[in-house]
């Protein structure tokens, strides 16, 4: 599900009491998503106690607290800049944050912020949902697979193992089917919602798996919350598509695809649907099935009636998981107590239902199939038909007359079988829960030819010198993945979950934090742990190290960084300092290029510089620090990247921010699906930026390959790991860019979107 938020700018406190309440209760949205209450109220309890101190012991935050009261009389400026000598004051919830202008910038007032010459262009989508889908994996006879994560729909050609893109949706998509001619595919996706709040206008998109064309759009604004289940017809060669909507009353409407328009519809029931099917052998009879129901529904007229299945001296499962047409014309379902149940035709009494009463369908056998759930059924073109179980994550292949012939069980790393695509009658796919696509057979086994997360990622990085990266989650897993391969180089699982990541500069080894307090460092080749420590019990939010590798900065929830020197190539790590003096958590830090000195940002909005060389001492005139460079540019809030916020921003609206190591261009994750490309520098509010979209969640961090060539994004809720192809780009670096800027007298434009 999107988790789009609404935006706010809070108007700021009014008296001294509510500016303490105002700084000790500010709270990251997306942090609350980690841990449990008891352990959030702790960690709560601690910011506050934090913030107290500094409110007692530091006679600036005083003057601090005026300055924001005074803010607080100005609406007007706390939705933009104004000048004050070198200084340059942004607001964020009312906040003023000051920026100090570097020396080489001779007047702010009149840089003009273009867009990037460069470009982004979808490369590879890591990853499927397969963990609440269903019926949502194809073999198409191009030799691709057609599947979904996210907001896009994949075709990956399985042998030449490429990828094709479907991008016409803007939220998650949530179901997809193939027409009869295989050609055409209609596919579905949740509303989601808009930076206000406001539901989303949906359809079904029907289109051209060959040329990605969309040919029909089916229903817009008709749909509530989202589209569960889409169906073709068949025995009319796909004339009409019938839709299940997400809303309480799940209706189901029936669709004239040539001409777009509705032909009928009906409530189904309040209770979930996850299935629903033509006849193959009569377009006016459609069956629908999910929570404790399946029902058989019949066209005449224009008007859908429905007759209930009725289990009789059959246990009645709590969920009918699937269903398929025999060759017979018999309904197959699979339930959630391991059953399949034959459903046959049977003469209508005509005098208890009337004349012209259709035939009805009636349980005439029940088979034990699977231990836990029958999550999928797919039959063959012999008629043979293969189940696909839950807990025992078996795929038994039955004959005709449903006796057991093969069966296979699929290995416990990847799940239960979630759904079944035959590629002929020997070689399936197969869909896992564990977000994962099988390839195999009954003889040989299966190979996982798609894998990704299954929970929310949030760490990421990339090698110095080599096309790979890692990422970790809340599912435990840290995985490294070959950007040229496109493939998963190996994956291993953790006690705790991982939330960061960094590189050593030397490339050896990578250091992971994790969500108690605790990191530890791995080797690439081995991927043993070769060192490993605990700072405070707070979650860790940053693993950096210095550009020669001299040092690694951890920077916690705790409001601390803890600074280690490093030797042994990254195998050896010794306490050097504490950086103390942030009054609310860590989100992004920063080193200098020449290893000295450190920008630090919090959750509440500071901007912080540290002299690591001198014994982690804050440097209490961040004037001073305006002309430093930076190694790496991944701090949020800074002058060269203030124009990245957008008017009236929470604070919480951006993730995580990365500039290129050519210093031209930065990118953005922010809050509402979307990654946007900024010209870097950037230091002027509303600059233009491309935007891009793709995630179907919040997105929680992106970061540059070594030689720029690609960006990588993930997403959070959604567990897709995009990659993106840097394309175009023009010359020069940043430095000359912006004296290039600083000495032309236009103006800022309107932000810009491609």
């Amino acid at each position: 599900m999107t988790q789009c938020h609404d935006s706010v700018c809070d108007t700021a406190p009014q008296s001294m009491s509510s500016i303490k309440d105002y700084l000790t209760n500010r709270v990251r949205r997306n942090s609350e998503k980690l841990g449990n209450p008891e352990r959030q109220r702790k960690r709560l309890d601690k910011k506050a106690a934090s913030s107290a101190n500094l409110l007692a012991r530091s006679p600036s935050l005083e003057n601090r607290a005026k300055e924001l009261i005074a803010s607080a009389g100005s609406p007007g400026s706390r939705r933009g800049t104004y000048s004050q000598g070198q200084s340059i004051k942004m607001f964020i919830r009312g906040r003023p944050i000051t920026m100090y202008i570097p020396s080489n910038i001779q007047n702010y007032d009149e840089l003009k912020m273009e867009p990037p010459s460069e470009r982004l262009e979808l490369d590879w989508v890591y990853g499927y949902r397969g963990r609440d889908g269903r019926a949502n994996l194809y073999f198409l006879p191009t030799g691709e697979a057609v599947y979904f994560i996210a907001c896009v729909i994949v075709l990956y050609h399985i042998n030449n193992r490429t990828q094709r893109h479907y991008r016409k949706h803007t939220d998650c998509v949530r179901c997809l089917t193939l027409h009869p001619d295989k050609v055409r595919v209609a596919s579905g996706q949740t509303a989601g919602v808009d930076k206000d709040g406001k539901p989303l206008q949906l359809c079904v998109y029907i289109w051209d798996s060959t040329t990605l064309v969309t040919l029909q759009q089916i229903g817009p604004g008709t749909f509530q919350r989202g589209v569960g289940s889409v169906a073709f017809s068949f025995a009319d060669a796909g004339s009409f598509l019938c839709v299940i909507d997400d809303s309480n009353d799940h209706m189901l409407s029936l669709w004239d695809c040539t001409k777009g328009t509705k032909h009928a519809e009906i409530k189904t029931t309040n209770e979930a649907v996850f299935a629903v099917e033509f006849n193959p052998r009569d377009s006016t009879n459609i069956i629908t099935c999910g929570k404790s129901h399946v029902y058989f529904w019949t066209l005449s007229g224009g008007q859908l009636t429905k007759k209930q299945g009725i289990f009789g001296k059959y246990k009645k499962p709590k969920f009918i998981q699937c269903f398929v047409f025999s060759l017979t014309g018999d309904v197959l379902t699979g339930d959630s107590e391991g059953n399949i149940m034959t459903w046959g035709k049977s003469a209508a009494d005509i005098k208890t239902l009337g004349k012209g009463a259709k035939e009805t369908y009636q349980i005439m056998r029940q088979t034990k199939a699977h231990e836990g759930s029958v999550f999928t059924l797919c039959t063959l073109q012999g008629g043979g038909l293969l189940s696909g179980g839950g807990k025992d994550r078996k795929i038994i292949r039955w004959s005709a007359d449903l006796a057991p012939e093969r069966e296979c069980e699929i290995p416990e790393k990847f799940g239960a079988v979630r759904t079944i695509a035959a590629m002929d009658e020997e070689e399936l796919l197969v869909g896992t829960t564990r977000n994962a696509i099988l390839r195999g057979t009954f003889s040989d086994g299966f190979v996982a030819i798609v894998q990704g997360h299954v929970d929310e990622m949030w760490g990421l990085a990339t090698h110095p010198s080599q096309n790979i990266f890692l990422t970790c989650g809340h599912d435990r897993q840290v995985c490294l993945w070959n950007t040229e391969e496109h493939k998963l180089d190996w994956c291993i699982t953790l006690e705790e979950y991982g939330l960061c990541a960094g590189f050593c500069p030397n490339g050896s080894v990578v250091s992971v934090g994790l969500s108690t307090g605790r990191w530890m460092v791995l080797d690439l080749l081995t991927r043993e742990v070769v060192s490993e420590s605990t700072d405070g019990n707070e979650q860790l939010s940053v693993m950096r190290y210095s550009p020669d590798g001299s040092f690694l900065a951890v920077g916690s929830h705790d409001n601390f960084i803890y600074i280690y020197s490093v030797t042994e190539s990254g195998r050896r790590y010794t306490r050097f300092g504490k950086c103390n003096g942030h009054s609310s958590f860590i989100t992004h830090l920063d080193w200098s290029k020449d290893g000295k000195y450190i920008m630090s940002n919090s959750g509440d909005y500071e901007i912080l510089y540290w002299d690591i060389a001198a014994g982690c001492k804050l440097l209490r005139n961040r004037f001073e620090s305006k002309d430093r460079e930076w190694a790496s540019y991944t701090c949020v809030l800074g002058f060269h990247v203030m124009g990245v916020w957008l008017e009236g921003s929470d604070g919480t609206d951006i993730n995580a921010l990365c500039r290129s190591h050519n210093e031209k261009m930065v990118a953005v994750a922010d809050d509402f699906c979307k990654v946007h490309l900024f010209q870097y520098p950037c230091p002027k509010l509303k600059a233009p930026s491309h935007k891009y979209e793709g995630h179907g969640s919040h997105v929680t961090n992106v970061c540059f390959t070594h030689s720029d060539s690609h960006l990588l994004s993930i997403g959070g809720k959604d567990t897709c790991i995009l990659q993106w192809k840097v394309i175009g780009g023009g010359v020069g670096n940043s430095r000359e860019r912006l004296a290039s800027a600083s000495s032309t007298s236009t103006s800022s434009p309107e932000p810009a979107t491609s």
